[in-house]
């Protein structure tokens, strides 16, 4: 099983817009219409699962996906905390990147769920033989050796990658699903669905969670060993 956290934006986004909920249904439909089509592979599956999987190549690496590559990756974590930590450091880094503009006003707001996994060819890089070069798997920000072992993975049809996480504080284990065929389900898990608000401020990150109730805080150290994040400029209007 795996944990995922996205922006709970979807359909909220398009609301302001319409006036009636019918309207909505429509916009949302038109909207699907202009997106690129989901890869064949990937049909069957929920759109929070085949997202990855679906849009052009970033111009941005991911640690298991080289620029431009229009291959997907599914990230994911083995524990919601871990997953949560991830998506605290990606914002993070964009404010590290964007010195002048201000801290949000209100709580960025994500919604977490899970999903299940299922392959007869996954690479655990905590594990021997692979655990020798643990510092290649976990560098901050260098991913040439994590791309080079993705394409090997892929050409022997393996699934499924799990590496420790360079993000979360307390060493947590992430995912990296290569194939749509890996997913034991078309579905998130029906009950998994929580709503993550994140705030942001000069002192660090505060994340809470109504149900089940929860909250989590990140210092300014919390990932300082990211040397982007360790010359932030935390103090902005």
């Amino acid at each position: 099983m795996g944990w995922r956290l996205v922006e709970a934006q979807h359909r909220v986004a398009t609301l302001p817009l319409v006036d009636t909920l019918e309207e909505q249904e429509l916009l949302e439909r038109l909207i699907e219409e202009t997106e690129p089509p989901v890869p064949e592979p990937c049909r069957h599956l929920h759109w929070l699962l085949s997202t990855p999987f679906r849009y052009r190549p970033s111009p941005h690496a991911s640690r298991f996906r080289r620029a431009g590559d229009p291959r997907g990756v599914f990230y994911a974590a083995e524990r919601e905390a871990t997953a949560l930590a991830e998506i605290v450091f990606w914002r993070l880094l964009f404010f590290a990147e964007a010195p002048d503009v201000p801290w949000p006003d209100r709580a960025l707001e994500f919604t977490a769920f899970a999903c299940d996994f299922a392959t007869a060819r996954a690479l655990h890089l905590m594990e021997p033989p692979f655990d020798r070069d643990r510092a290649l798997w976990t560098h901050p920000a260098d991913y040439a050796a994590c791309h080079a072992l993705a394409e090997a993975a892929r050409e022997v049809e393996a699934g499924l990658l799990r590496y420790e996480s360079a993000r979360d504080p307390e060493g947590g284990i992430n995912l990296a699903v290569l194939r749509c065929e890996t997913f034991a389900a078309r579905k998130p898990r029906a009950r998994s669905f929580r709503i993550w608000k994140v705030f942001f401020a000069a002192s660090g990150v505060r994340a809470m969670r109504e149900r089940p109730a929860d909250a989590v805080a990140y210092g300014r150290e919390s990932f300082a060993g990211d040397p982007r994040i360790a010359a932030m400029l935390w103090e902005r209007g």
